[in-house]
């Protein structure tokens, strides 16, 4: 890669995360702030970053375009599907995808274990959202009305003796989530099974999916899980979220 190449990517990268002047441009590729203003006026010109009133510069508006294009090619499922398949390798369980779309949280992807239980879990199909360890971790990241909206029509049903059974606790629980940054399901759908689940960000930092594993209890229980997979799980998360464009 050429050398202007490589500074015009580190500009964009350090002017996208926060409008920046010519000095810290300068600064931050390690160059006169001339060489800085250089470049910074010829991404301009070609509408990559824009000049702001105050001085600073920003990302442009056709670098905007460039981004919704391209988030339009490379789909969450397309971004997180090599990553879920070696989380699934690595663990030895059952790995899920589920995204947030329109007024349901529905499973993305699913990863089985080569030699392993298959769940009863569809791709397509609406994750129960009071049991759920994708769903906690989504709810507990959005804004409340709209988690309050989401759970309009939940009707709370006992499916084992772990289940959550009322809004008020659940409301207790998803504020735990949020505060430890991983969910949990405590075999609250199937007392065979347990999860933790770690939330997926899109480019403007919005909780927009999560990623799971799944692992029979007799196998792994939550504090093996938490143990043996829950790092690995949180940097599959960060770097899908990465990858959608999240700067942390």
């Amino acid at each position: 890669m050429s050398q202007t190449v490589r500074r015009a990517i580190d500009i964009l990268e350090c002017i996208a995360r926060r409008p920046r002047t010519q000095t810290e441009v300068g600064e931050h590729l390690g160059v006169h702030r001339s060489t800085a203003l250089r470049l910074l006026e010829s991404l301009a010109e070609g509408g990559l970053a824009r000049r702001l009133p105050d001085g600073r510069y920003a990302v442009g508006h056709r670098l905007a375009g460039l981004a919704q294009l391209a988030r339009e090619q490379f789909g969450l499922k397309d971004v997180a599907s090599e990553h879920l398949r070696g989380l699934g390798e690595r663990s030895g369980h059952t790995v899920h995808l589920a995204a947030l779309e329109g007024e349901q949280i529905v499973y993305v992807d699913k990863v089985d274990p080569v030699d392993g239980v298959r769940l009863y879990s569809q791709i397509g199909r609406p994750v129960t959202l009071h049991t759920a360890g994708v769903a906690k971790a989504i709810l507990a990241h959005v804004p409340r009305d709209r988690a309050d909206a989401l759970l309009a029509g939940c009707d709370f049903a006992p499916h084992t003796g772990t289940t959550i059974t009322d809004a008020a606790a659940y409301r207790a629980a998803l504020d735990e989530t949020q505060a430890r940054g991983w969910a949990v399901d405590d075999g609250e759908y199937e007392d065979y099974v347990n999860c933790l689940a770690v939330p997926v960000r899109d480019s403007g930092g919005d909780v927009v999916a999560a990623v799971s594993v799944t692992a029979l209890k007799a196998k792994a229980d939550l504090a093996a899980l938490e143990a043996d997979v829950l790092p690995d799980l949180m940097t599959t998360a960060e770097t899908i979220s990465k990858e959608l464009g999240w700067r942390p």
